[in-house]
């Protein structure tokens, strides 16, 4: 009976899931072992490895993760929304700042099974969310390229998000979120040659 208490953890996917980001937060992704995260589940040393088959899985299924929670964060705010870009930044740095250890994951392809299909399916709604932040810009209606607008609007966002949890920037006066939008302002009318 008591191994069957054991085999039968409950949710062992998402406690393996928490453990890792728990980890990843306080150690860095280089800390990660399966079998530490067995250990902290309380089930045997090969119980992860059933959903995630190896580290590579489970850190694919930890960016899965951020980037639904990252496309949730970008069209939660509205069509029509004044300024909706800045405004969609804005959501990127509070994602990031609110889920550090996904985002620490998420854009590091070399840890990931890239190829992964649930991966890529939310990878592609974050970046359809972005693109329809970009669509709205004045300037897409004069031919502004919508590729490189979305790349700079997105490499400002995850630009000074990293440096925010990377400790880099200098102390703000305001939630780093809330300087995120006065760096902004209304400047993020994204003119390109």
């Amino acid at each position: 009976m008591a191994a069957t208490r054991a085999y039968h953890h409950g949710d062992l996917r998402r406690s393996v899931l928490s453990a890792a980001l728990e980890v990843i937060r306080s150690d860095g992704v280089a800390a990660i072992s399966l079998r530490d995260l067995a250990r902290r589940a309380e089930v045997s040393h090969a119980a992860p490895a059933h959903h995630f088959k190896d580290k590579a899985g489970l850190l694919t299924a930890i960016a899965t993760e951020g980037f639904e929670l990252l496309a949730a964060a970008l069209t939660a705010v509205p069509a029509g929304t004044t300024h909706r870009l800045r405004e969609m930044g804005v959501r990127y740095v509070e994602f990031a700042l609110d889920h550090p250890a996904h985002f620490d994951v998420m854009f590091r392809p070399q840890l990931l099974h890239v190829g992964d299909p649930e991966l890529t399916a939310a990878r592609e709604r974050a970046s359809r969310a972005l693109a329809s932040g970009v669509e709205d810009l004045p300037d897409m209606r004069a031919g502004l390229d919508a590729r490189r607008a979305g790349l700079t609007a997105w490499s400002l966002a995850h630009g000074f998000a990293t440096l925010q949890l990377g400790g880099s920037l200098p102390p703000l006066d305001d939630d780093p979120a809330e300087a995120f939008r006065a760096l902004v302002a209304d400047r993020l009318v994204v003119r390109l040659p």
